[in-house]
């Protein structure tokens, strides 16, 4: 992973500090490092700046002409994502350290050279994020976010792929594969690409979205690559792309096969090549990103209809995790249904509802085809609309809200309410039953049974034969 040595250019930052020498010297620096700087000379001056602009950095003296820094701390004008490096004189470390307490980065002992202030910030700004990541993980564990949502026991082979892929990326760190996840809309794409890399050896580094099918093609190119100055008629000023945005950490491409022809082809050089190149631009610039990319259709299907370039489908397809629609989760909907319960509840400030039985056989029969998304629109619109302490029965949903009667002409494993048994069943009297099934319903033909079953001719006759019937009929 690259490290950083240097500014973004173009931060913004607050220089406080009443010594005129010093603060002309540390502002003359930074600006030569391509920030835009702002000086202050006392706590009257910092207030007035702060409201009125967003500093990416300050730096700042704890003692000032009217006062001490810890007035604006306490009064929170200096907000989170101004990433603060105090200045203390010697013997003032303690005071330094109450104000980390109170929300700076990092301190620098008086008198320092001003080449020491890039890596002061970078420090923070590299706390601030293990600060988020850890917040991130403490709620993960209190709430089960994330392990319920994902990996019920319908995902139990994704949650194996997965185990896999971390050991590989333990050993590598550096150049990490592509991911490519497939699936429906609504089955947890985003939340499949947070978990990895959250997880990952790049979890405190940006994890970067961008929907690529909300993109127009004219934006896509420059969203994704940059472009210089003039490089088309709007472009009045550089911009940074997202891949450069991402630089050390995750890019997610969501909707990846909607981009353009001629993005894709970038984005190949630069999943490849590790090097890109902004619109209007000659310079190449590196960078090392993740890619995770997500499509609700397969990728292949795409390439067969020639809306996605094969040559970059290959490479994105190095790891792929394909995630089932939710109506095919069986019973793992009622675990994610209480999970979801639960953190709706705790948004809301509610006590958690039950779910009623007729509620639990609307969420087992309804098709979702909105999958994860849709189930869970319909738990907050139950929760908030049903009365208070009542349990959920989901009476917005199409299905039955009784029991579904059994048809005694079906054997038991065919009927909607009927669960696997804890002390098992006979597999072979199933296949059985679906071989009579085929023949009934082609009247005999065996070919034509065996290809609505997906197997061979050969294999009925066995079965057949193996049941006693006549494999000739």
């Amino acid at each position: 992973m690259k490290a950083e040595t240097s500014l973004p250019a173009g931060s913004e930052i607050l220089v406080l500090e009443d010594d005129l020498r010093l603060r002309r010297r540390l502002a003359a620096f930074l600006r030569d490092q391509g920030c835009e700087v702002s000086e202050a000379a006392n706590l009257a001056e910092a207030r007035r700046l702060l409201a009125s602009a967003h500093f990416d950095f300050a730096i700042a003296d704890l003692n000032l002409p009217d006062g001490d820094l810890f007035e604006i701390l306490r009064e929170g004008l200096v907000p989170e994502t101004t990433l603060l490096v105090v200045m203390t004189a010697f013997g003032g470390i303690k005071t330094a350290v109450e104000a980390m307490r109170l929300g700076a980065g990092d301190y620098l002992s008086k008198p320092f050279e001003p080449e020491e202030l890039p890596l002061a910030f970078l420090r923070c700004r590299q706390q601030r994020r293990t600060e988020r990541r850890e917040e991130s993980l403490r709620g993960e564990a209190a709430t089960g976010a994330g392990k319920e949502l994902l990996f019920g026991r319908s995902l139990q082979a994704l949650s194996a792929q997965l185990q896999a892929l971390f050991a590989a990326e333990q050993r590598l760190q550096r150049g990490l594969p592509p991911v490519l996840i497939e699936g429906e809309t609504g089955t947890g794409k985003t939340v499949l690409a947070r978990w990895i890399h959250a997880h990952g050896p790049r979890a405190a580094m940006p994890f970067v979205p961008v929907n690529c099918a909300a993109l127009p093609d004219t934006l896509a190119e420059s969203e994704l690559f940059g472009h210089e100055r003039g490089a088309f008629t709007d472009a009045k000023q550089a911009r940074v792309g997202l891949l450069e945005a991402a630089d050390g950490g995750t890019l997610f491409l969501d909707e990846v096969g909607a981009l353009s022809p001629a993005a894709q082809a970038k984005l190949l050089v630069a999943v490849e090549e590790g090097r890109i190149r902004r619109l209007g631009g000659t310079k190449e610039i590196v960078v090392d990103v993740r890619i995770i990319a997500a499509n609700n259709q397969p990728l292949a299907r795409l390439v067969a209809e020639g809306r996605f370039r094969a040559d970059l489908m290959q490479r994105l397809h190095l790891l792929l995790f394909t995630l089932p629609a939710l109506r095919e989760r069986g019973p793992d909907i009622l675990e994610l249904a209480r999970h979801m319960l639960a953190s709706t509840a705790r948004r809301h400030r509610l006590p958690c509802p039950a779910l009623s039985a007729s509620g639990e056989r609307r969420l087992l029969s309804h098709p979702w085809p909105g999958n994860l998304r849709e189930l869970a629109h319909e738990i907050e619109r139950a929760m908030i609309f049903s009365p208070p302490g009542a349990p959920l029965d989901f009476a917005s949903l199409a299905g039955p809200a009784e029991p579904m009667q059994a048809d005694p002409a079906l054997p038991a494993w065919r009927n909607p309410s009927w669960r696997l048994p804890e002390s098992g069943f006979i597999l072979d009297e199933v296949v059985a039953c679906l071989v009579k099934e085929a023949l009934r319903e082609t009247d005999g033909n065996l070919s034509a049974a065996a290809r609505r079953l997906g197997v061979t001719r050969e294999f009925l006759r066995y079965r057949l034969k193996e049941g006693g019937e006549n494999p000739s009929t």
